[in-house]
């Protein structure tokens, strides 16, 4: 699978593959990118988490995004880090990863729940606010599976 993705032209910059792990761990929003409409690309931020090895998501029964996946699976999804300015008072430095891989919806009823409710641990307060949105919104929406084939990261100081 690798030989379908570019090296990284600055791998002196690069982050390692646990260091990528890291920022999908902790980071709270992303950029997912899909081939949209008339094959534009179309990117739209998204909450995520990241378990097992995957990242997840969800989205609304219907819509753009889930219109793109379903006419190609293929997708980019890319998360920065907080940046810390630099000693020069202008500039910053910052990571970001990016992943490509497959999306998929996820049909199973009890594990569409399960990562509803792993979503919710990340941005809800409390246990009980998860649940309690689960019942009432999880009908409403689409939770989206991504299976990553390739991730890189980067170490930037931008000027």
């Amino acid at each position: 699978m690798a030989e379908n993705f570019r090296e990284m032209r600055r791998f002196k910059q690069a982050l390692t593959q646990e260091e990528c792990r890291a920022i999908l761990k902790e980071g709270k929003r992303g950029v997912l990118a899909v081939l949209g409409d008339g094959g534009y690309p179309y990117a739209v931020p998204l909450n995520f988490v990241y378990a097992d090895g995957r990242l997840y998501f969800h989205m609304a029964l219907a819509g753009h995004k889930l219109d793109a996946l379903r006419s190609c699976d293929k997708c980019s999804f890319n998360v920065l880090k907080q940046g810390e300015k630099s000693d020069d008072g202008w500039s910053y430095f910052f990571d970001s990863v990016t992943v490509f891989g497959r999306l998929r919806e996820i049909d199973d009823a009890a594990e569409k729940v399960e990562r509803l409710r792993l979503l919710g641990q990340k941005y809800f307060p409390t246990v009980e606010m998860v649940d309690s949105d689960i019942e009432k919104n999880g009908a409403r929406c689409t939770v989206v599976e991504l299976k990553i084939e390739h991730m890189s990261g980067k170490h930037v100081h931008e000027r």
